[in-house]
This record gives structure tokens, C-alpha cells and sequence, in this order.
């Protein structure tokens, strides 16, 4: 009983986090379930998938509602990341993962750098620059209402084969190294695309919750997913994810970017020094 009130209560947190920033709650769960709990780390990352759709399906439900997020860019950039994924899962054993620890850990040390200076207000929250002919073509620009402002945000997406190369290259990555993609999908609509941070981690949370679903049958079929870990979770979860989807949008971006900043430090330095053979 103690551990199922303790995952349950997990699963409220990482719900509210991973609602509220977009990136899933593997990065809260894994360690929690491996060293509190002393899971095998094989059955914390079959949790962690399950965990993953149930943020995604919590929080989903609360973006749609209120046109937060924007389907026609999940779908779009949900193709490249797929795509990628399939091509990393093929070259496992063929391309040095070393040197992609390194190279996409520099590029989250990078967004943490970008995010801090528009923190500091060096950048805008919300850039008009020339219109992309992609994104006009393929629809791709949006608006939401800010609760938090009580105004009517309209936004145009920028350099979308940008946006769609660096997907792409974040599927490859999350096949070949096992990663989770939501921090990237994040920083790519927030960093490249020129998205508001609202709609960039309401969309990433659709789109985690595609990419996690694929991956649920195959850790399925392995025996990885416990259900006596997984239930209580996920239905802590959802409840996470349902209030943090509400919370998150009456919060101002700054406090987003407070609370995603040393995630993003800290995943990038963790995947330079893995790169480099160091674990911490």
C-alpha cells in the first residue's frame, strides 16, 4: 500500500511537470524508480513509456479544449521525428554514439543559453520576422489565447526545414541513444521555429505521446511494463497532467522558463560528459 500511495503520488508531480513543460516525466521518473524504489532500470524506462501517454493524453485533452497547441506543426514535425527514430533504431551499432552524446548535448547547452537571454529579455518572447513560404503553405501559423495576459496571442512559425531538420535529427537520436525526444521537440519550436513557449510545450505534448505509443507495444511484448508499476502511475499521472495543463496556462512565460532552464542545463551537460565516457 505504502508503494502505491508513493507512485501515485509520483505520478501527481511528474504528471504537473511534464504537463507544464512539455518534455514527459521520464526525467523525473527513472530516477526516482531506480534509486528509490530500486527498480531495474529495464522496468523504469517501460514505466517511464506508459507514463509518457498518459501526460500526453491528460494534458491533450485540456490543450485541444482551449487551442493551445498546434496540430498542424505535431503532425508535421511528428513525420520527421518518426522517420528519424526508425533510421537511429537501423544504425544502432554503426554510427559512434559518443560524438552524438556530444553533439546534441551541445545543442541543449546551447537552448539553455537561448532561453536564459530571453529570460533576461534580450530576445523576444514573440518575433516577427519574414513569413516563411513553408509555413504559409502548410499552414502552419497559429494563436492561442494567454489567460495569464488575457490577450489574444497571434504567431507565425519560422525556418520550418529548420525546425523539421532538427526533428529529424532528435528521432535519430532518441532510436540510437534511447533517449526521450520532448526536450528536444520543445527547444525546436521554441529555439528554431520562433514558437511562443505556450504552444511549443502544448504541441510537444501531443507529439510525445504519438512517438511514446509506437514505443509502448515493443516494451510491452518484451515484458518490460510491470502493470502493478505502470497502473498506479499512470493514473497518477493523469491527474498530474490535467491540473498542470490548467496551471500552465496561467502561468507567465518566465516561470516556465525558471522551471525548464536547469532541466535543459542539466540534460545537456549529462549527455556532453556521457559523450565523453563520464556518468553523473
Amino acid at each position: 500500500m505504502q508503494q502505491i500511495i508513493l507512485l501515485l503520488a509520483v505520478g501527481v508531480i511528474a504528471g504537473i511537470l511534464g504537463a507544464i513543460l512539455g518534455i514527459g516525466g521520464g526525467i523525473i521518473l527513472t530516477p526516482v524508480l531506480t534509486l528509490a524504489i530500486g527498480l531495474d532500470i529495464k522496468y523504469a524506462i517501460g514505466a517511464s513509456i506508459i507514463s509518457v501517454i498518459a501526460t500526453s493524453s491528460g494534458a491533450t485533452i485540456a490543450y485541444l479544449k482551449d487551442d493551445m497547441l498546434n496540430l498542424r506543426v505535431a503532425m508535421f514535425l511528428e513525420i520527421a521525428t518518426t522517420v528519424g527514430a526508425i533510421i537511429g533504431a537501423l544504425l544502432t551499432g554503426v554510427v559512434p554514439t559518443g560524438f552524438l552524446f556530444i553533439l546534441f548535448g551541445a545543442f541543449l547547452l546551447f537552448s539553455t543559453y537561448n532561453m536564459v537571454q530571453k529570460l533576461r529579455g534580450k530576445a523576444a518572447e514573440s518575433q516577427k520576422g519574414t513569413t516563411d513560404q513553408w509555413a504559409k503553405k502548410l499552414n502552419l501559423n497559429g494563436t492561442y489565447y494567454d489567460k495569464a495576459n488575457q490577450a489574444q496571442v497571434d504567431y507565425e512559425v519560422e525556418k520550418v526545414p529548420a525546425g523539421f531538420a532538427m526533428m529529424f535529427g532528435a528521432g535519430i537520436a532518441s532510436g540510437l541513444l534511447g533517449i526521450g525526444s520532448g526536450v528536444f521537440k520543445v527547444t525546436a519550436m521554441d529555439t528554431i521555429m520562433k514558437m511562443p513557449l505556450k504552444p511549443s510545450s502544448a504541441t510537444s505534448n501531443l507529439m510525445m505521446g504519438v512517438t511514446a505509443a509506437a514505443s509502448a507495444t515493443v516494451y510491452f511484448f518484451s515484458g518490460a511494463i510491470l502493470p502493478n508499476i505502470a497502473a498506479p502511475l499512470a493514473l497518477g499521472i493523469l491527474a498530474g497532467a490535467t491540473v498542470g495543463s490548467r496551471i500552465m496556462q496561467y502561468l507567465q512565460p518566465k516561470w516556465i522558463r525558471l522551471i525548464f532552464i536547469p532541466i535543459l542545463f542539466y540534460m545537456g551537460l549529462q549527455m556532453v560528459l556521457k559523450g565523453f565516457g563520464v556518468q553523473i
